[in-house]
């Protein structure tokens, strides 16, 4: 909005011209969202206090972790809505609100953290730790990533292949499969971001990792040249979601400053789910959903080890782990929740910038 408003101005007075530039656009962007979070992250967590928005943690079936984690019982939660203010009301400011990749993001971000407040809302109703039943929930999270393959599949802009990392001609045109493989790709995101989302400032702090390696993906998958000297697809237009990237890393750091451990506030699914989809959208839009397995590797790991335990202990009675997901099963071999969480981010990091070298193994 600001963007728009300001580069019609260069003609006039030279120094809007600055505003062009995507680099400066997304370092605003950050920094507009990072200091949202830290001046609204006091006024939300004492309003949540107020209105009794608080976690309530399991314990029927789950006494060894409820002992571990019970002095996390009350505490605030639903921050995510930190986090979704401040990424939208910044993106709205820093980048060109009529790019259809940033509106499309937004969509798929706003849609999903509605999904997510929802589940928080049932959640604290009930007074309980269920939420939306897994059919209601998964059936949205299908509506919104059709939505979007449907929209993807039919613009002539967007291509319906995927490009592999490492090759530099392995290309498959998925074709009218390309829909699903959205959907896929969106919801798997968005249920692994909400996996990792168990210990103080573990999920936040993976997706400053991921969000900033993609916001370096976005800006060369947007510019001719950069895109060109490595030898990855060039999308026009697409350099845009680097503002809405840098936007989630500001905001995450912003929410980190209170979620960190010990946490004074929670993320809760309307964070957690939107973050997932936003991650997920912005890969197939750049063309980077293989690479989405990498960068988002923690993610991933934490998803698969639920979806392990579940088929292990359905068809052989056993579980591969002593609890899922897999941040809970290392609580459960008596490793301090501080060390798991770092531990994390720095396998984050490594993921992150193994990433970025991939672009020039080829």
């Amino acid at each position: 909005m600001l963007y728009n408003l300001l580069y019609n101005l260069k003609d006039s007075l030279f120094v809007f011209n600055i505003v062009k530039y995507i680099t400066f656009r997304a370092a605003m962007a950050a920094l507009t969202t990072f200091f949202l979070s830290i001046f609204l992250g006091r006024y939300i967590i004492n309003h949540l206090k107020k209105f009794k928005i608080q976690e309530n943690i399991r314990k029927e079936g789950f006494l060894k972790l409820y002992d571990i984690q019970r002095y996390k019982q009350g505490t605030p939660t639903m921050g995510g809505l930190l986090i979704v203010i401040s990424v939208v009301l910044s993106t709205l400011i820093w980048a060109d609100i009529f790019n259809r990749y940033i509106i499309l993001t937004l969509f798929t971000f706003i849609a999903l953290a509605i999904l997510g407040f929802v589940d928080d809302y049932v959640k604290l109703k009930k007074g309980s730790f269920k939420g939306l039943s897994i059919f209601t929930k998964s059936s949205v999270q299908l509506i919104i990533g059709l939505t979007v393959g449907v929209l993807l599949f039919f613009d002539k802009s967007v291509s319906a292949n995927i490009y592999f990392p490492f090759f530099k001609n392995l290309v498959i045109n998925l074709g009218i499969l390309y829909i699903p493989f959205v959907i896929f790709v969106i919801c798997g995101s968005s249920n692994a971001v909400n996996f990792t989302d168990g210990l103080d400032g573990l999920a936040v702090g993976c997706t400053i990792m991921t969000a900033l390696a993609f916001s370096i993906l976005c800006y060369i998958a947007g510019h001719a040249g950069f895109s060109n000297y490595l030898l990855v697809p060039f999308i026009p237009y697409a350099g845009e979601l680097t503002v809405f990237c840098a936007a989630l890393v500001g905001a995450c750091m912003g929410f980190l400053w209170f979620n960190c451990f010990p946490a004074g506030i929670f993320m809760g699914d309307v964070g957690s789910q939107a973050i997932g989809g936003a991650i997920g959208i912005v890969a197939l839009l750049i063309k980077k959903e293989i690479l989405l397995v990498i960068v988002g590797g923690v993610f991933v790991i934490e998803a698969m080890s639920v979806i392990i335990q579940i088929i292990s202990f359905r068809f052989w009675k056993k579980r591969v782990f002593k609890m899922a997901p897999l941040h809970h099963h290392f609580q459960m071999l008596g490793i301090p929740e501080s060390k798991i969480i770092v531990r994390f981010w720095i396998f984050s990091a490594i993921l992150a910038i193994f990433t970025l070298i991939t672009l020039k193994i080829r």
